[in-house]
C-alpha cells in the first residue's frame, strides 16, 4: 500500500505543498538515509490508515528502527493487534474522563474504549506508553477531572508512565475559547505529583515550563532538553538514574554491533 500525500492549494503566503506517494520501502529507506532511530505515525490519527502504517512498521522492525504510534486511542481491540506485534511506542491522548465531553466534542460515546485499549497496549502488547491530555478551559480543565485522569494513569499504567498536559489555543471549531492559563497547567502538574506519576510535563509552553525529565528519588537531571533537541546526561544504559540506581522507566537505545 502507498500513501497519498494531499496537495494543498496556495493559502495567502503559505507556498503549495507538493505531496508525492512514499511507499512503506521508501519510508523506512529516508529513515535510514537521514539516520532516523524511529518512525513515527501521526496527524491524521494513524488508525485510520492502518494498512499503511502496518506495511511501514513490518519493514521498519525489519530494519532494526523503532515505530510509534501517536493516536487518539480510539482503535478496536482487533486493530490493536494487528499493531501490535509490530509498535514500541504508544503516545495517547487521554482528553477526559467525563464521557460527554467525548460525545459533545469528537462524536464518540464514552472514553472507556480508549482507556480499554490503552491498558491493551502495554499489557498485551508491552509497549512503551505516554499519555497527553490536551486541556480546554471550560470543557475538560475541572480539578475533579484531571485528578480522575492522573488516578487511572497511575493505576492502570504505572507511576513511570508520563503525562503530559498541554496548553490550548483557539483553533477549528473552539476559536472562542482561550488559551489554556499557566496557572491551570501548573496546577495539573501538582496534580499527577500528587497522585503518584513521577513524570508529568506541561506541554506547548514556550516559556517558564521545565521540559527536563529529573529522577524522582535524588533529583539529578537525568535528561536535558532544549526545544526539540535533548542530552542524556544521567540514565544507566538499564533505564536507570546514573547517580542513585531509581529506575526511570527509559528505553536506553544500544548501540548494534
Amino acid at each position: 500500500m502507498q500513501l497519498q500525500v494531499r496537495v494543498l492549494p496556495e493559502l495567502g503566503d503559505i507556498p503549495a505543498v507538493a505531496g508525492h506517494r512514499v511507499s512503506p520501502e521508501e519510508a523506512v529507506r529516508l529513515a535510514r538515509q537521514y539516520n532516523c532511530k524511529s518512525i513515527s505515525w501521526t496527524y491524521n490519527e494513524p488508525a485510520i490508515w492502518l494498512e499503511y502504517t502496518l506495511d511501514c512498521a513490518r519493514l521498519a522492525k525489519e530494519a532494526g528502527l523503532g515505530t510509534v504510534y501517536v493516536t487518539n486511542g480510539y482503535i478496536t481491540p482487533e486493530g490493536l493487534d494487528i499493531m501490535g506485534p509490530h509498535l514500541d511506542v504508544y503516545r495517547v491522548d487521554i482528553k477526559s474522563f467525563d464521557d460527554s465531553f467525548y460525545q459533545k466534542l469528537i462524536k464518540v460515546p464514552s472514553v472507556e474504549g480508549v482507556l480499554n485499549t490503552t491498558k491493551r497496549a502495554k499489557d498485551k502488547w508491552g509497549m512503551h506508553i505516554e499519555t497527553v491530555t490536551n486541556i480546554i478551559p471550560g470543557w475538560n480543565d475541572s480539578p475533579e477531572n484531571l485528578r480522575a485522569i492522573a488516578r487511572w494513569i497511575k493505576e492502570n499504567l504505572g507511576s513511570l508512565t508520563p503525562w503530559h498536559v498541554t496548553r490550548f489555543f483557539p483553533c477549528a471549531e473552539l476559536t472562542d475559547v482561550p488559551p489554556t492559563p499557566l496557572a491551570t497547567l501548573e496546577s495539573a502538574r501538582r496534580t499527577g505529583l500528587e497522585e503518584g506519576l513521577k513524570f508529568v510535563y506541561v506541554g506547548n509552553v514556550a516559556a517558564d515550563a521545565d521540559p527536563n525529565t529529573y529522577c524522582p528519588a535524588c533529583k539529578t537531571r537525568a535528561i536535558a532538553r532544549f526545544g526539540y533537541n535533548s542530552r542524556i546526561e544521567a540514565v544507566t544504559e538499564d533505564g536507570q538514574c546514573a547517580n542513585c540506581g531509581e529506575n526511570l522507566g527509559i528505553v536506553v537505545e544500544r548501540e548494534q554491533k
